[in-house]
């Protein structure tokens, strides 16, 4: 006689019930006492926030930061918490810390009184800065198609001007402001080549000049860690309060010159975003099922496929404008082809040995980058795997 399953479910008896209960009632009170510190950490770090603005310091301090995380891994690994897990808590609370200083620092005008001028302002990024630097208290103003007439009283008195426009009319734009702009103002620009629009600038301004790349979009929702390269131009004194702005904000600075600049951005952009292109490319001309290749996916294909995604899903002038910036781009796209066309030969005659060789020649050339890079493709696979 078969049993019945229901009935043969065991059941905690009633003194199992009340020892949970009373477990559960331990971990809610630790979790109270977990929420109540973390508000008490955060009065303090409203004081900390206070004193950085008063003091124009900024938000993002990594030494700081990594010898927190440090000594909090001590910590647990000395009263048997995983180290790792106590590692991702404190990333989360430093990050939510680190937000909410930007928030208060967005709010923060270093140049008092201070009048900028925006060429392009009704583009993405034209848009994006007007309202960071409008929220900082900066009296803001916007020069676009639609109103170069009004350049001449709109640029009187200003302390910036940030030329915002696409990469194919900067230089004209530059030309053409370049002469009427008031002295002592910072010219600047936010194209994704630095070499040529410095020159430019140099040439049609006698002022303080500065080239500046945001290595982000108008999407992005904090200046929070964001990057963006400084190229020194002319009376770099008086271009420092920018930077000092942008630091407050909590952005990270990297200086370099504008050479050495599109040499790398050659590389970290306009190689990456066509590589990305034509691999989308292929995919769409084979008429590959995109639906099923996720099906079967795993979870590092799944980040790379989004990462493809990503790119179709935003402003296609955008990246052009990037991958065809200058002829120097454009022949490393090309070198880049000549590349794949190589190993052509390779496919056609199955050599295994020629691949592996070729794959352990990159390895060594990697090098320790290799480890690390395994570290955080794993750390973001589990991530994603948490996710979906």
């Amino acid at each position: 006689m078969k049993s019945d399953s229901l009935n043969d479910t065991p059941h905690p008896s009633d003194r199992v019930k009340e020892k949970l209960e009373t477990l559960r009632q331990s971990i809610d009170a630790i979790d109270e006492k977990i929420v109540s510190l973390i508000a008490e950490r955060q009065q303090v770090v409203d004081r900390v926030v206070s004193l950085k603005k008063k003091n124009n310091l900024p938000v993002y301090h990594p030494a700081r930061e990594e010898d927190l995380i440090s000594m909090r891994r001590h910590q647990g690994r000395e009263i048997g918490v995983d180290p790792d897990y106590v590692e991702e808590l404190y990333r989360i609370i430093i990050h939510r810390s680190r937000l909410e200083q930007t928030r208060v620092m967005a709010e923060k005008g270093v140049c008092q009184d201070g009048k900028i001028l925006i060429i392009g302002g009704k583009g993405g990024m034209g848009r994006y800065f007007h309202e960071c630097f409008s929220q900082a208290g900066y009296d803001v103003r916007i020069i676009d198609k639609d109103n170069w007439e009004d350049f001449g009283w709109l640029s009187a008195g200003v302390d910036l001007v940030m030329v915002c426009v696409p990469i194919d009319v900067t230089g004209e734009v530059i030309q053409r402001i370049g002469p009427s702009l008031p002295a002592g103002a910072v010219l600047c620009d936010i194209t994704s080549i630095k070499e040529k629009p410095l020159e430019e600038m140099m040439n049609a301004y006698p002022g303080p000049v500065i080239g500046l790349h945001p290595l982000f979009g108008p999407s992005t929702s904090s200046l929070n860690k964001q990057i963006i390269v400084a190229t020194p131009g002319r009376n770099d004194a008086a271009c420092q309060w920018l930077l000092d702005q942008f630091i407050i904000w909590g952005s990270i600075i990297i200086r370099s010159d504008a050479r050495e600049h599109d040499e790398i951005m050659g590389i970290v952009q306009s190689l990456r975003h066509f590589a990305t292109f034509t691999f989308g490319r292929f995919m769409e001309k084979k008429h590959i099922s995109l639906s099923k290749t996720l099906e079967f996916s795993s979870p590092i294909y799944r980040l790379e496929i989004g990462m493809v995604g990503r790119l179709f899903a935003q402003d296609p002038s955008l990246y052009s404008e990037i991958i065809f910036a200058s002829p120097q781009r454009r022949a490393l796209l090309k070198e880049y082809i000549a590349s794949l066309n190589e190993t052509v030969s390779m496919l056609e005659n199955g050599d295994k040995d020629f691949f592996q060789s070729e794959f352990l020649k990159i390895a060594d050339w990697f090098g320790p980058f290799s480890e690390q890079a395994m570290r955080e493709s794993t750390f973001l696979i589990d991530k994603l795997i948490e996710r979906f």
